[in-house]
């Protein structure tokens, strides 16, 4: 009985642990234990996330995340099957590096476009795969965790801030209103230094 007991505690903490060491990274910059934090709440498909990334997150970027008095963490939150698709494709490799993140933002006019959601697909496929050629597009598409983890990002979004639109940032759990207005978005993280 002993050994019955000894081989199913360790099946029970083998799955644990492996588990554990697939669970979907989430997409993060910047000192991880930095007095201020930044959630992003955004849609891959969504101009005025691409904007975002373009204009404010470079400043964002120089100012304050290379420094290492903020971390920011950029949460999913679909709006359409596209955006859902191109989530995924962002948490694929799992490393929890922004790389793709930003690549589609930059690159968005050139993959979210098209009649349907295979016309979508397709274009996203040709231009990850320009700088992801190993990456395994199909499999990225139907990975139970991923899908999970993306879908759990907009649900928790609704929940705990109310999030209705995007880009919506959270500074220290706190709804920061016109992310576009970076004198703003500035002064703001200013006064919490």
């Amino acid at each position: 009985m002993k050994k019955i007991t000894f081989l199913f505690a360790f099946i029970f903490f083998y799955f644990e642990s492996v588990l554990a060491e697939t669970k979907v990274k989430a997409l993060l910059e910047g000192n991880i234990d930095a007095k201020i934090s930044i959630i992003v709440y955004e849609s891959l498909t969504c101009s005025h996330c691409a904007d975002f990334h373009k204009k404010v997150y470079p400043k964002l970027k120089k100012d304050f995340i290379d420094t290492g008095l903020i971390k920011i963490e950029f949460r999913s939150f679909p709006l359409d099957l596209g955006s859902f698709n191109a989530s995924k494709i962002a948490h694929c490799k799992n490393d929890g590096k922004t790389d793709i993140l930003h690549f589609l933002y930059e690159n968005q006019e050139k993959w979210a476009q098209g009649k349907t959601i295979e016309d979508v697909n397709k274009n996203l496929k040709n231009i990850v795969l320009e700088i992801e050629s190993g990456l395994n597009f199909e499999g990225c598409l139907v990975n139970k965790k991923i899908e999970d983890h993306v879908l759990n990002d907009r649900i928790s979004a609704v929940k705990e801030f109310k999030i209705n639109s995007t880009p919506t940032l959270i500074i220290n759990d706190k709804k920061f209103d016109n992310p576009q207005n970076y004198k703003k978005l500035k002064k703001t993280i200013e006064k919490l230094i």
